[in-house]
């Protein structure tokens, strides 16, 4: 009878091992993937805590207005457009360029919506460097961005600064192909301009791809720097200064996509408002 008794567990471990190989497997997360920066931009006006009281009459469903408009009316409503009407107030206040800022080095300037592409010519090649708003904050750390008590909520809150991905493109003057160069501000180099011997900006990609391209074409051959030559990516790196994208430029690339940013912002706004407030 022991002898049996002992058998059991073995068997029933058994059953649960057969079991748990024969159960699917969840997929595999991969291993690389985008992060999604979070949104920094502190509204200084908005106070929302958790858990605090709402009134109830603002979640109830809501029906066309007496008026005869058929649109809806609530007090929340207007309570936001108010709210609205006071942040592009704040933010017009603050804004730093109330027109874009040039760039030096003779680059043209075209804008479409969040989007930018900046043009030069150099003895035939053409260098076009082009770049996106949105996403474009680094995140704030609370931790950082503490202050002593007694300092003004003004003087609290961080000065925001758009530093994009560029994307630059290099045709020579035959057109049949382009040196694309993926770039970006790595975010411990942000804020270390004091140092002239650092780059500010990293170059994370390097590709041929045909001119003019909006996407990537990812059948073609990708030179990732991240365990590239030290050398190579110096060599890299000097070809784009030579052209015209070096730490100047970066510089005040980040001062024209911050405008842009904070232009785009305060339109955003003026939309929501308009959108909330019709009838």
């Amino acid at each position: 009878m022991l002898p049996f008794l002992r058998g059991v567990p073995r068997a029933l471990g058994s059953a649960v091992a057969g079991l748990r190989a024969a159960a699917p497997r969840p997929p595999r997360r991969p291993l690389l993937q985008p992060t999604p920066r979070q949104c920094t931009r502190p509204f200084g006006l908005l106070c929302v805590r958790a858990g605090s009281a709402r009134r109830p009459e603002l979640l109830r469903a809501r029906r066309p207005c007496s008026c005869g408009c058929g649109a809806l009316h609530t007090e929340g409503d207007k309570a936001f457009v108010e709210f609205l009407n006071d942040e592009i107030k704040e933010e017009r206040k603050i804004q730093k360029h109330k027109s874009l800022p040039k760039m030096s080095g003779g680059w043209e300037l075209e804008v479409k919506g969040t989007e930018a592409k900046l043009v030069r010519n150099v003895a035939g090649e053409k260098i076009t460097v082009t770049f996106n708003t949105n996403n474009s904050i680094p995140p704030t750390f609370d931790g950082e961005e503490e202050a002593s008590q007694g300092q003004k909520a003004e003087e609290q809150e961080p000065e925001l600064t758009s530093t994009p991905n560029f994307v630059v493109e290099v045709t020579k003057s035959d057109g049949k192909r382009a040196l694309v160069l993926d770039c970006h501000y790595p975010e411990d180099e942000v804020g270390h301009e004091d140092d002239e011997e650092s780059d500010i900006f990293s170059i994370r990609e390097v590709s041929f791809q045909s001119p003019g391209e909006p996407e990537w074409n990812d059948t073609k051959y990708t030179l990732n720097t991240d365990s590239l030559d030290w050398a190579l990516y110096d060599h890299l790196m000097d070809f784009l200064a030579d052209r015209g994208v070096d730490n100047t430029f970066a510089d005040e690339l980040v001062e024209l996509s911050t405008a842009l940013e904070h232009q785009e912002y305060i339109t955003f706004l003026e939309d929501l408002k308009g959108f909330v407030k019709s009838q």
